[in-house]
């Protein structure tokens, strides 16, 4: 319930600086529109953030960031099946990557990790990858924070009505969370979802994408780091292995499919 809570928290922000920053007008949007981000915001954040808070019940959060780091590489498959064919640096990234994946999932190599629950956080990322490529192919709110806040807040009534039907209210007295969780919850609705998203936005209009992107890889290298340091963490050498070379295919990935880009721009740029 804390991230349906969050998410909800995180919708309330997002409107208030779209209200104050960008005006009413902003908010104007067409059912067309609203109808992608509110699904964008489902597969988004009750399938990928929702399922990756289930996974890291049971799966150390150094693991679930390095499975996450797939989500560049679902993409590649998402877009092969609807028959936009990347490059042979992009299928060989693809590929190794999915060796990483099973890798991971090495009978006897996981330890005590819990795969059913490791298999939640593939699905995260897959999910994750679906709602990003929906936003490319279908209308959406032109002011980005509109489409955020909308997102947000169709991923966070998905995420209480889920709460609510597994009981998490009931269980659920304020008072009974300690100081470092709510601390926790603070940080990510402020930290995690304002002022992150709206570095996103900047980064997207003053970088080149292939910059932006970089965080596929750089992410799980922090969450790893973080995990072991702060949580206590150890990865097995098989889930290592595997989300090393997971990172190694996201690298190769986002390195190619820059570089396709800035060839498709050159000839723009001479003209």
């Amino acid at each position: 319930m804390d991230d349906a809570v969050g998410v909800n928290l995180k919708t309330v922000g997002a409107l208030g600086i779209v209200y104050v920053v960008r005006r009413p007008a902003a908010l104007r949007a067409t059912r067309a529109q609203l109808s992608t981000a509110a699904v964008s915001g489902i597969l988004l954040l009750a399938g990928g953030n929702g399922l990756v808070t289930v996974a890291e019940q049971r799966v150390d959060s150094g693991l679930v960031a390095l499975i996450i780091a797939c989500v560049p590489l679902w993409i590649v498959i998402l877009r092969l099946l609807l028959r936009d064919r990347p490059g042979p640096a992009t299928a060989l990234g693809v590929l190794i990557g999915l060796a990483g994946v099973a890798i991971i999932f090495l009978p006897g190599g996981s330890g005590e990790t819990d795969l059913g629950f490791a298999a939640l956080a593939v699905l995260a990322a897959l999910s994750w990858a679906i709602g990003s490529l929906l936003v490319t192919l279908r209308p959406v709110p032109a002011d980005p924070l509109t489409l955020t806040s909308v997102e947000m807040a169709a991923g966070g009534l998905v995420l209480l009505v889920g709460a609510a039907a597994h009981g998490e209210f009931a269980r659920f007295a304020p008072g009974d969370a300690s100081a470092s969780a709510w601390f926790a919850l603070s940080y990510l609705v402020v930290f995690g979802s304002l002022i992150a998203f709206t570095a996103y936005v900047w980064l997207l209009g003053n970088a080149p994408v292939s910059i932006v992107s970089t965080y596929a890889y750089v992410n799980p290298a922090v969450a790893v780091l973080l995990g072991a340091l702060i949580a206590g963490e150890r990865l097995t050498g098989s889930a290592l292995a595997g989300g090393l070379v997971i990172l190694a295919a996201v690298a190769l990935v986002v390195t190619a499919e820059s570089r396709v880009r800035r060839r498709a721009a050159e000839p723009a740029k001479v003209s």
